[in-house]
């Protein structure tokens, strides 16, 4: 499998601007520039944003997988990434989920999501520190319909 997306440039760092845009559309033309990134001065995303959405998306789909191989349904489960960048690099990349899954125990969520921190693609993929978070809820009771 391969993913593609585009960016497009034009004009001088400082006042230039660009647009990002990937083959499924979900992307298109989406503006970028130095304000977006650095000064948050205008709409528009940034690459580091970008890369928390995807760590993001693909640590909770790790969690729920780990979670289906062992027979688990989560109700719902909410991550947020944080990348942190200082002096032009990035420095670490927290993840923070919060699960509502029936028939396991906070301790249990907590060891699922220790090693998805590690195991999911894109966290194998990076060369940065990463740590997460666990916050565990109870998920609602589903009352019983008898027939």
């Amino acid at each position: 499998m391969k993913q593609t997306a585009k960016a497009h440039w034009q004009g001088n760092l400082k006042e230039g601007k660009g647009s990002l845009s990937t083959v499924s559309g979900v992307l298109e033309r989406a503006n970028y520039s130095f304000k977006t990134r650095f000064e948050g001065a205008e709409k528009g995303t940034n690459p580091e944003e970008l890369l928390a959405a995807s760590h993001a998306g693909c640590f909770t789909m790790s969690v729920c997988s780990l979670l289906t191989k062992k027979g688990l349904r989560p109700t719902s489960l909410d991550t947020e990434a944080t990348v942190t960048m200082e002096d032009l690099s990035i420095k670490n990349i927290h993840l923070s989920i919060t699960g509502a899954i029936d028939g396991i125990k906070a301790d249990e969520f907590e060891a699922i999501t220790k090693e998805a921190e590690k195991t999911c693609i894109i966290s194998r993929a990076l060369n940065v520190p990463i740590t997460s978070e666990a916050h565990f809820v109870l998920a609602p009771v589903q009352a019983k319909t008898t027939v």
